[in-house]
């Protein structure tokens, strides 16, 4: 005969209560991508908009969706930090034109040769290309520019995710990296009558 018996079904659930509520969250596997070390770049705007213009197809050959941190996400956290609207009016429009990472497969040596050779088995190409315009808020464009980086990786056979991961986490780093360095230089060359120096 079955017989419930209470005391020993609370105890199962405090232990199962205790513990869910014990379980450590993941931590993350990878820092943030942050630019707050970097002066701000100071404009004479009042507000400033992000406009994500790349739309990832979330599919082969596109593995952007799949990184750590994708080029997309890193280039907005830079203009988030380092285009600081201070003027009365006007705004800065910051547009992500292209940050897709392509696979490529690619051959294996052929033949006898191939059995002991060990292959690169895939190639990455990200490329980013990001826009900057400063307007007076009429729709009158008052100036522009635009920034480009491309990054190659390839990786070998056999390689773990992990590893895969972490090769792809520094492309992102090392793209924006370059990114920075084109639009820091790209905006003092013309865009130089809306920087405001700090006070």
């Amino acid at each position: 005969m079955y017989r419930f018996n209470r005391r020993t079904a609370l105890a199962g659930l405090s232990g199962l209560v205790l513990a869910g509520c014990t379980m450590p969250s993941p931590a993350p596997r990878y820092p943030e991508l942050t630019f707050t070390h970097l002066p701000p770049i100071r404009l004479d705007a009042a507000t400033l908009e992000i406009v994500d213009g790349f739309r990832s197809p979330f599919a082969s050959p596109n593995i952007e969706h799949l990184m750590p941190v994708s080029p997309a996400t890193a280039m907005r956290r830079w203009a988030q930090d380092r285009l600081m609207p201070v003027g009365r009016g006007g705004r800065i429009v910051f547009t992500i034109a292209d940050a897709a990472v392509i696979e490529t497969p690619l051959a294996p040596t052929p033949g006898l040769r191939g059995a002991v050779t060990k292959d690169q088995s895939e190639r990455y190409d990200a490329s980013l290309e990001v826009q900057i315009t400063v307007d007076g808020g009429d729709n009158r464009r008052r100036g522009e520019v635009t920034a480009e980086a491309m990054r190659s990786r390839t990786v070998p056979e056999g390689i773990s995710l992990n590893a895969r991961e972490k090769i792809w986490f520094q492309m992102t780093e090392d793209l924006v990296t370059n990114m920075n360095g084109e639009l820091e230089t790209a905006i003092r060359s013309f865009l130089q009558p809306f920087l405001v120096a700090a006070t």
